[in-house]
Parts: C-alpha cells; structure tokens; sequence
C-alpha cells in the first residue's frame, strides 16, 4: 500500500507518520500492494480528525474519526475501514472490477451471516417535478435529513442533503 498523508492545521510529525504506518497499515492485507490510502489528519478547536480514502475502481472506501486525540482517532477510523470491507466485501465480490484492488486471500475467505446487507424496508412515492428549494422545504417537513426528487429543470432524479451549520448540498447526477 503507498500511503499518501498530509495535514490540515496541523504539522504532520513522523510520531503521527509512523501512528498512522502502523494501524492503517494493518489493512494491508486486505489490498494489493499499488493500493494507495489518502490519510488526511486535520485540527478545528479541540477536534482531532482523521479521513482516510481509499480509491478502487468503480468504488471509493472512506471513513473519518473525530475525537480529541489523533492517536484515539487514528485507532478508532482503522476499525471502521474494516468493518466497512467485510460488510461489502460481498457486493464488491460481485463487481469483479473494484475487486482488482483487493487482497485474492480476503476475498476467498467466508462472510459471517451477521455482515451481509439485508434491506428491511423499501419505500415507494409518487415524485413530483420540483425545484431543489422546495425540496429543501419538504424535506425539512419531513423532518428527514435528506431528500430525493425529481428536478423540474432537467428532470433528473436529484438529491438535497442537510449539512453542519444548517446549510444544504445537492447532488445531481453526472453521465
């Protein structure tokens, strides 16, 4: 794996290098060797952050720890990436592609029961043409925290999404 860190507010030492070489570094072998991991290590106030981005093709693992110490936060992000690897290791099986990325000794190892994806609930509504404001409205209605609908301008399906600071995202579809 080719790690690729850098750091935002905060000076990247060889202490968090070598933090960062060792736990990370424990999803070796879940990869092939020319697998690269974007580490990102980043300071706001009293929050210490790691992202982690890992590029395959077809798919994009990335997880992110928040806590008030890198060293906790580098620990912690590690076992959400693994986690995230045996929960859709599956998926990522079936797509022959993205599986270029990954380790021939993982994929062939068995999937506990426990770590499959299992959809409990499928939803089905009528989408009206809308513009994204009065997405937003709804959405807030609903008390929800995203919302899908079909755009009035283009008449893609189109999503509005809440973010930090009570500010909104879309996200259009790109062909």
């Amino acid at each position: 794996m080719r790690f690729i860190i850098s750091g935002k507010n905060i000076v990247v030492t060889e202490g968090l290098k070598s933090a960062v070489y060792e736990k990370i570094g424990k999803l070796e072998r879940y990869f092939t060797p020319e697998t690269e991991i974007h580490v990102t290590l980043s300071v706001e106030k009293d929050r210490q952050k790691i992202e982690i981005t890992i590029p395959m093709k077809g798919n994009i693992v990335r997880a992110e720890q928040v806590s008030n110490d890198m060293y906790v936060s580098i620990d912690l992000v590690e076992e959400i990436i693994e986690r995230q690897l045996r929960r859709y290791k599956n998926k990522i099986v079936d797509q022959k592609q993205a599986a270029l990325n990954l380790n021939q000794s993982f994929l062939d190892e068995e999937t506990p029961e426990d770590e499959e994806i299992k959809i409990i609930r499928t939803k089905r509504f009528a989408m009206k043409p809308m513009d994204a404001e009065e997405a937003c409205i709804q959405m807030e209605l609903l008390g929800h925290n995203f919302f899908v609908f079909r755009s009035a301008e283009t008449d893609e399906v189109n999503v509005v999404y809440k973010r930090k600071g009570n500010t909104y995202g879309l996200i259009e579809p790109e062909y």
